[in-house]
């Protein structure tokens, strides 16, 4: 019986536990007056008072008794109808709901229960909690029951940092989600679980992990590729391409040498195709580096962040400074590429959008990771604002970072400036000696 149907029988039994003595008592004054008047030990006016006051009183007590009969019958009804209601939800609940006594003994096991650990109701009812458990977790289940009773918590979510197991009765095991609330009923203790087969979730789960783990290896291995196709691109236009129009700049310059005098107009056109050919070596030059610059193979990832931030300063006029918190720090690829990248990226973001005046760039290796901070005083943004249309840069050094096992975090605010945050991980077989 519960707490509710206790009260309420209490609430119905104590008129009839009032009035019962009443209806008693008239009854017996009733019958006492009609003694007196058959016996002449009262007069006759007295037969009658008597006589008319118990008839008032039975009746006032079975009138009373009669409503509270009827309210009992109904509110017992009414209750009926609520635990009917009560049971149809938990039967038609797609969720499996187990409630245990204080002994761990199951005392209600719904139609989902049946179905999620192939189990007759017939036999979960009356059975130890632990038989749908598997056995290496029983006895943290039973402690974790105990603490939960102790703590006073009517409700909380179970395994919230790890999926639990079921035991189905052919022994099969399964994953659930699953949380649990309790309730005291007379002195006795009550757990009710509501359980969630997520099987089928842990296998999506698991297969996007799959995939996102193969988009990154595919990613990595475009990205090493793509860094290796630059750098051959880069090889040729600075040895074969550069060479060449170095060499045509000597015969440009010998034919001006051997040129006779009062040639102006040669003259003048010589010394145009040599300007020319000074500006196409440069511009070969920058192009070459921008793809992928030599000293980053031959000095290092340092020399290579202090050669972009100078070339950053001499092309846009904004002042920038690094600071390299490990100078004799040496990385090998793809880490390098990754971190040049990612500051290249940073600098040509903010020369395009921020209109900064002031950039601080900070390079540095802890606690087994490379990390680097690129600091503008711009203009800024608000992170959360979509993102514009054919705008990657952003995109870019979080894919970078990703590929890695890093991250990327970024904080801005409209004109407050952005600050971009990288960390890479770095494995100790990266480090070049």
């Amino acid at each position: 019986m519960t707490q509710i149907e206790s009260r309420n029988r209490r609430g119905t039994d104590l008129p009839l536990f009032v009035f019962g003595p009443v209806l008693v008592l008239g009854t017996l004054t009733a019958l006492l007056a009609l003694l007196a008047g058959l016996f002449g030990w009262h007069p006759n006016q007295m037969l009658v008072t008597a006589a008319a006051v118990g008839a008032a009183v039975v009746v006032a007590a079975l009138a009373l008794v009669y409503r509270q009969v009827t309210e009992r019958r109904a509110l017992e009804g009414a209750l009926h109808n609520v635990e009917a209601r009560v049971s149809n939800i938990v039967e038609s609940a797609m969720d499996a709901i187990v409630t245990v006594d204080g002994d761990q003994r199951v005392v209600l096991f719904n139609a989902a229960a049946e179905t999620m650990f192939r189990c007759p109701r017939e036999q979960a009812i009356g059975a130890a909690l632990a038989r749908f458990i598997p056995g290496r977790f029983r006895a943290e289940h039973e402690r974790h029951i105990a603490r939960f009773g102790e703590s006073g918590t009517s409700s909380r979510r179970m395994g919230a940092l790890r999926i639990v197991s079921g035991l189905r009765s052919d022994g099969g095991e399964f994953p659930i989600d699953a949380s649990i609330s309790q309730i005291t009923e007379s002195g006795k203790k009550f757990y009710t679980v509501i359980l969630r087969d997520v099987t089928e979730r842990m296998r999506a789960e698991e297969a996007l992990r799959r995939s996102q783990e193969e988009l990154r290896e595919l990613a990595s291995v475009a990205n090493s590729a793509r860094e290796q196709e630059k750098s051959r691109i880069a090889r040729e236009l600075h040895d074969e391409l550069a060479q060449a129009l170095t060499a045509l700049k000597m015969d440009v310059a010998w034919f001006t040498e051997q040129l006779p005098a009062g040639q102006k107009s040669l003259s003048e056109k010589l010394a145009a195709m040599q300007a020319m050919l000074d500006g196409t070596v440069a511009a070969t030059r920058r192009i070459a580096a921008d793809l992928r610059p030599p000293m980053l193979d031959d000095l290092g990832l340092v020399p290579a962040a202090e050669w972009l931030v100078q070339s950053f300063t001499e092309r846009t006029g904004i002042h920038c400074e690094l600071a390299v918190g490990a100078p004799d720090l040496e990385l090998g690829d793809p880490h390098a590429s990754a971190v040049f990248r990612i500051l290249q990226e940073s600098l040509t973001n903010v020369a395009r959008h921020a209109r900064a005046s002031r950039v601080e760039v900070a390079l540095d290796l802890r606690e087994g990771a490379v990390t680097l901070m690129v600091r503008d005083n711009g203009d800024g943004f608000s992170p959360e604002a979509p993102r514009k249309p054919d705008s990657y840069g952003l995109m870019g050094l979080r894919e970078r970072a990703y590929l890695l096992g890093g991250e990327v975090r970024i904080g801005s605010e409209p004109g407050g400036g952005t600050t971009v945050e990288v960390r890479i991980p770095v494995e100790a077989k990266a480090l070049q000696p």
